[in-house]
């Protein structure tokens, strides 16, 4: 009885630990779009020109940002590097991720800071408590 029990348990968590493959043509949706903000700090130990060049081989700039992967904002933050929020559907997170590991590190150290849009919801409490 023991090892039915065990059994059981050991293809109930396999089953929960396998994962689905990231649906390519995906779009964010109201249901399921998330935002990504990402930094991307430069290593300041090494030049400029000499992170683009790594950047070039490692082929981020044709693989960042996916194809289909909507660019919210881009930008450059003095002293730290660049900014990029992007929004895709919360299936799609697996592959941003990985095109950063493949083309980004050892130019960049980088923090994800996953989101979602809040604005409406914001812009909507301000408007009642106004009133």
């Amino acid at each position: 009885m023991t090892m039915a029990a065990l059994a059981a348990v050991l293809l109930s968590s396999a089953g929960a630990q396998a994962q689905t493959p990231p649906t390519s043509n995906a779009a964010p949706t109201q249901d399921n779009a998330i935002m990504v903000t990402i930094f991307f700090k430069h290593d300041q130990s090494r030049p400029l020109s000499e992170l683009n060049a790594q950047l070039e081989r490692q082929g981020f700039y044709k693989a960042f940002p996916p194809e289909g992967v909507e660019v919210v904002s881009w930008y450059v933050m003095m002293g730290v590097g660049q900014v990029v929020t992007l929004r895709l559907p919360a299936s799609r997170l697996r592959e941003v991720n990985r095109v950063i590991e493949n083309s980004a590190w050892g130019a960049y150290h980088t923090e994800f800071y996953p989101t979602y849009d809040y604005k409406a919801v914001g812009i909507g409490n301000h408007e009642k408590a106004k009133q």
